[in-house]
Formats: structure tokens, sequence, C-alpha cells
């Protein structure tokens, strides 16, 4: 029998009553093109099962971080804003080009609606989190979203970071992220992760508006 004062929530609300706690949005942006194939998507795809493994550690962080997955190479959706705790890490593919660009737009709407949406329900919110990942160089116009990212900071309306696989173009990075973007070691997937999900656990840990310390990414950027 369906509960008759629970068919009158709508869904969004039965989200945030179900679980009222501040929310830190985290949107992945991930490079699939076709030059990620073999090892590269190999050890991404190894990097998102061990982000999902060590923010599940956490039982805090798991309520308060909310992942959504785009890739590009094209523009694809994977993942809407979810909590962690239901964040299933896929299997991507390589194939494609670099629409980078157009990307970072997508994923920048998709952040600005999950957010008007937590403020509508009165739940409190972190800053939140854009993680950039790219091998390659943009194959489509990427300046207006370079200017998006720009104002995006300056609001502080998240915290844009930028990484660089092997081939990366770190000059275009550079000027689409207001932090400078930092060049993997290797093949690090998994050790980048394991910093980013411990990013967010001390976040998590913290109250909405404050200066949390982050681990220095030694062990998984070249410094």
């Amino acid at each position: 029998m369906t509960d008759p004062a629970f068919s009158q929530i709508p869904f969004a609300l039965a989200e945030f009553a179900d679980n009222p706690e501040p929310r830190c949005p985290v949107l992945l942006l991930v490079d699939t093109s076709g030059s990620m194939s073999g090892a590269a998507i190999a050890e991404l795809n190894e990097g998102l099962q061990a982000f999902r493994r060590e923010l599940g550690a956490d039982d805090l962080a798991m309520k308060r971080c909310e992942i959504a997955l785009v890739t590009f190479g094209p523009v694809k959706t994977v993942s809407e804003f979810t909590s962690a705790e239901h964040f299933v890490p896929p299997t991507l593919q390589a194939a494609g080009n670099t629409p980078m660009g157009a990307a970072i737009t997508h994923g920048l709407g998709l952040l600005r609606q999950r957010k008007e949406l937590i403020r509508q329900n009165g739940i409190g919110m972190y800053r939140p989190w854009v993680f950039l990942i790219t091998d390659g160089a943009p194959t489509d116009a990427w300046q207006a979203a370079a200017e998006a990212v720009r104002r995006g900071e300056e609001a502080r309306s998240f915290a844009f970071f930028a990484v660089g696989v092997k081939g990366a173009d770190m000059g275009i990075l550079s000027q689409l992220s207001v932090r400078e973007p930092l060049r993997l070691d290797g093949l690090k997937f998994r050790e980048m992760f394991v910093w980013l999900s411990a990013s967010l656990r001390a976040v998590s840990q913290s109250t909405p508006g404050d200066a949390v310390s982050l681990a220095s990414p030694k062990g998984w950027a070249e410094l």
C-alpha cells in the first residue's frame, strides 16, 4: 500500500527530506577522446573505482558529496548529480574528438541547475568542485567556456581544477583555469582520485564557508 503522506511529497523534496545534510556538488569533466584509448582509459576507469571506494569509507562524505560525470569525445552526461552513496563508477570507452569547450559549458549548466534545486529545498551547500581531466587540446571553441570559468571563480560559484595527462595542451589549460593546472605523473589516475576523495572527505567534515587546507598533490602530479 502506498503511504498517502509520502505519495504527496515531490521526488526532489523526498530526496532532501531523507538526507538534509549540506551538499558539496562535484562535477567530473573527463576526456574520453580517442587519444585516451589503451592504458590511459583503463587506468582512468581504475581511478574512478578507487574514488568511489575511498569516499565509501566516510559516512559523512557519502551523505554530503554529490557526484556528476560528464565525458567529452563526444559530450555525454554519464551520471547526473547523485549522492556519493549512489554513484556507480562506469566503464568508460575512448573514442572521438575533444569538444572540451562544449563539455565545460554543458557541465556548468548541470551544476547551475543542481545548485538551484539545492537552494530551493533549503539545504546548505559547500562551494562546488569542478575537476577537468584531459590528455589533449580542445577541438572546438573554448574561449566562452574559459570566460564562464573565470566568472564562476570570481563569484565563488565553484572551484575549477584542471589536470593534464601526457599530451595535454597545458597552455590552453592555463587559460581555461584560474588555478595553475597540474600535469599528471604518468598514469597515476588512482593516486589522483585517492587524493580527490581525501580532499572531499576533509571538506565534508567542515562547515560550509570554512576554508579547508588540502594535502599536497605530490605523489600523483608533476611538481
